[in-house]
């Protein structure tokens, strides 16, 4: 263990989760520093929101060690559930309660007086620009205002960590980018964040570093922009060709690219420089219907890590 694991609110080491015979978490080890946003990716089934339910102290660990704020789950579970702060993949809101009355109903649970509870719901409800709904039932919120909903719940307790389990999954574009501006301003603050999520984009939006998961494993660790830089290029070409037209390009490019993926319906070729790759292209007689220059991203490296057959 090394010193930066002995310093952090969050550290395992060989963290282990079994169900029967089958390993869902498989010796693990990170450490979450406070005020850092940490990101667990991984495609279903790899173990995040496993390993995110360890963490919560709701599910034990099978082996490893875990240490949450300094405390042991198997020991202090309530003690340290009382500082985190979670939402949930569903939302599990109170159809019978108003917007406030969500929160302030919450808060007792965390025996917060009356008072300071309903002043902290309302405080809350601007936060997550929500005021204007207070004294309105849930159901007739949009999803993304539930999801801001449920992120204020989870700051009722003004907890040391928030953990987030695919916090935007589901939302339109404008929802999902004002969930980030909340929880980027909650960064701003010093809160720990923890997140999984499905959304390349929203981990190199957030978070501070990651963790990629496959098969029970962690295989990849680092800032987002690190593991741009170690596992991808500058820019990749994409060509897009009729369905069943697709040419064979192997070998057409060496030297120019680190390396060539032929999908069914498009060519990927990974390169530092996009257009005199796409020069080349074009001498060499070959006309995409569509051809798109961007820069290497998290998704690229995702991909490259775990592989694109779906999991089952």
């Amino acid at each position: 263990m090394t010193s930066d694991d002995v310093r952090a609110l969050i550290a395992a080491t060989g963290l282990c989760k079994r169900f029967g015979r089958r390993v869902a978490v498989d010796g693990i080890g990170f450490a979450v520093q406070s005020g850092e946003a940490f990101g667990f990716l991984g495609p279903n089934g790899a173990g995040k929101t496993t390993t995110m339910r360890m963490i919560s102290c709701v599910s034990p660990r099978s082996g490893g060690s875990l240490r949450m704020l300094g405390l042991d789950p198997d020991t202090d579970g309530p003690a340290i559930r009382a500082r985190l702060g979670v939402v949930p993949q569903r939302d599990a809101l109170d159809r019978e309660l108003t917007v406030l009355e969500n929160l302030i109903i919450y808060a007792r649970y965390f025996d917060i007086p009356w008072r300071a509870a309903k002043d902290r719901a309302r405080e809350l409800l601007d936060f997550v620009r929500l005021a204007d709904r207070m004294d309105e039932g849930v159901d007739g919120l949009s999803g993304g205002m539930k999801r801001r909903l449920v992120i204020a719940r989870a700051l009722i307790n003004e907890p040391d960590v928030i953990i987030l389990d695919e916090p935007t999954t589901g939302l339109d574009p404008q929802a999902r980018h004002l969930i980030w501006d909340r929880l980027y301003a909650l960064k701003q603050r010093g809160v720990t964040l923890l997140l999984t999520t499905h959304y390349m984009d929203e981990a190199e939006q957030l978070c501070d570093r990651i963790v990629i998961m496959d098969g029970g494993r962690i295989i990849a660790e680092d800032s987002p922009a690190a593991l741009i830089r170690e596992h991808c290029t500058r820019e990749v070409v994409e060509l897009r060709f009729p369905v069943g037209q697709r040419p064979n390009i192997d070998g057409q490019f060496t030297g120019l690219t680190d390396w060539t993926e032929q999908l069914p319906d498009r060519v990927l070729l990974y390169t530092d420089d996009g257009d005199a790759l796409c020069a080349h292209v074009a001498s060499r007689g070959y006309r995409p219907e569509n051809t798109v220059v961007r820069r290497g991203n998290l998704e690229d490296v995702f991909l490259r890590l775990t592989g694109r057959e779906l999991v089952r």
